[in-house]
C-alpha cells in the first residue's frame, strides 16, 4: 500500500484542519444550493412522488439529488474535483482524510469465536487487507486476535491491514468516549483505521465529535457514518467539523441507491456497500438471478464476482462476508475482468428498491 500513511501525525497538523474546513464549507454551500434551487423527487413508503418542492416538504424518504448538486462547479467539474477515484492497480482508494483504503474486503457480521478468527486469517492469507467489524457484532476481540496472530506469523504488518469498526445507537452513543475506547481496547491492535457511527441517533452529533477528538489523539485515523442517506446527511453535515471519510450503506443489485451514491460521492466521501450479495436469506436468489448468471457465464466467473465487480465499477467499496475459505479467496479475484456498459446497464435494470434490513 506504499508509504505507510499511518506514520503521519495528523493530530498536530493545522493543515489538515484547514483542508477539512474548506471541504466542509464547500459541502454546506452544496447542500444550501440543493435545498434552495432544486426541486427533487421524494419517494414515500408506497413509492408515490409528492408534487411539492424540497423547500416546503417534510422529510419523508429518499431525496434525489443526483442531477443538480451545485457548489460553484458544474456537475461534471464537481465530480472531477471531489469524487475519490478507485485505483484498480493498487486496489485502493484515497480517503479525504489522507489515508489509503482497500476497495474490497471481508465483512465479519455473524462470525464469532474460532470461526471468526479462522475467517479473518484466511482472508489475510489470501490478500484481503480490509476487515469490517462493529461493537454490535460482538466479535471485535476475535478480529483483533486474528490480526495479531497474522502479524506474529509474518503474514502482514499492522500498517498493511485496514480495520473498520462502529459504535451503536442508544447507550453507546450516549456515552461515546467510553464506547469508542472500549472498541479500541477490544481490538487491541494499536489504533483503528476507520470508525463509524452505526446508525443515526439523537446523540449522533456528540458521538461524532467524540470520534473527532480520538482522531486528534491519533487513536483513530478516519471517521465516517453507516446507514446515512441524502436526507440524514443534509441535516447532519453542517453540525460537524470533519467531513466523513466514508458512508457505508446497504447496496446490492436489488437495492441500488442510484440517487444516493452519486450524492455522497460528489461530496468527496467514499461509498461502501454492505450486504453486496443480498444478505439475510436473499443471497441465493440474487446469485441465481438469470441476468447475473448469464453475465457470469460469459466471463467464466461466479455470480458473486460479477456482483462485486459491478459494485466496484460504480465506485462502491465491497465487504462481502464469508466463513468459507474458497469463497473468501474467490471474492478477491475481481480484477482480471470487467463489465461492459451493456452488462452494467442490465444489472442496473434489476433494481427493485428492495431493502433487506429493518431500517
Amino acid at each position: 500500500m506504499g508509504v505507510p500513511l499511518y506514520q503521519i501525525d495528523y493530530g498536530r497538523s493545522g493543515m489538515r484542519k484547514i483542508c477539512n474546513l474548506i471541504l466542509t464549507t464547500v459541502i454546506i454551500l452544496s447542500l444550501v444550493a440543493c435545498k434552495s434551487d432544486i426541486s427533487s423527487e421524494v419517494r414515500t413508503s408506497n413509492g408515490a412522488v409528492p408534487e411539492q418542492s424540497l423547500e416546503n416538504m417534510e422529510p419523508q424518504g429518499e431525496i434525489n439529488f443526483s442531477d443538480n448538486v451545485e457548489s460553484g462547479f458544474s456537475t461534471d467539474e464537481k465530480r472531477e474535483t471531489m469524487k475519490a477515484e478507485f485505483n484498480f492497480e493498487t486496489k485502493t482508494v484515497m480517503l479525504n482524510s489522507g489515508y489509503e483504503m482497500p476497495i474490497n474486503g471481508l465483512g465479519t457480521y455473524s462470525l464469532h469465536g474460532d470461526e471468526c478468527i479462522d475467517s479473518v486469517k484466511s482472508a489475510l492469507e489470501n490478500g484481503v487487507r480490509l476487515i469490517d467489524t462493529a461493537s454490535a457484532y460482538g466479535n471485535e476481540e476475535e478480529v483483533g486476535q486474528a490480526i495479531r496472530e497474522a502479524i506474529d506469523e509474518g503474514i502482514i504488518q499492522r500498517e498493511d491491514v485496514f480495520v473498520t469498526t462502529k459504535i451503536y445507537p442508544g447507550s453507546e452513543m450516549a456515552n461515546p468516549v467510553d464506547s469508542i475506547q472500549a472498541c479500541i481496547d477490544r481490538l487491541n491492535i494499536g489504533y483503528v483505521d476507520l470508525m463509524l457511527l452505526h446508525h443515526p441517533d439523537p446523540n449522533d452529533v456528540d458521538a461524532y465529535k467524540a470520534m473527532e477528538q480520538f482522531v486528534e489523539e491519533g487513536k483513530i485515523h478516519s471517521i465516517g457514518l453507516s446507514n446515512w442517506y441524502a436526507e440524514e446527511l443534509t441535516e447532519f453535515l453542517p453540525q460537524v467539523d470533519t467531513v466523513p471519510a466514508l458512508v457505508q450503506n446497504e447496496i446490492h443489485p436489488y437495492y441500488q441507491e442510484n440517487d444516493v451514491i452519486p450524492f455522497i460521492q460528489d461530496l468527496g466521501i467514499v461509498v461502501q456497500g454492505w450486504y453486496p450479495l443480498g444478505g439475510r436469506g436473499h443471497t441465493a436468489e440474487l446469485l441465481g438471478d438469470p441476468v447475473i448468471s448469464k453475465i457470469a457465464e460469459a466471463h467464466n466467473v461466479s455470480s458473486a464476482q460479477v456482483i462485486l465487480r459491478w459494485n466496484l465499477q460504480k465506485g462502491v467499496v465491497v465487504i462481502p462476508g464469508s466463513s468459507n475459505p474458497e469463497h473468501i479467496k474467490e471474492n478477491t479475484e475481481l480484477y482480471h475482468f470487467s463489465l461492459s456498459e451493456n452488462e452494467m446497464n442490465r444489472i442496473n435494470a434489476l433494481d427493485r428498491g428492495e431493502k433487506h434490513d429493518w431500517y
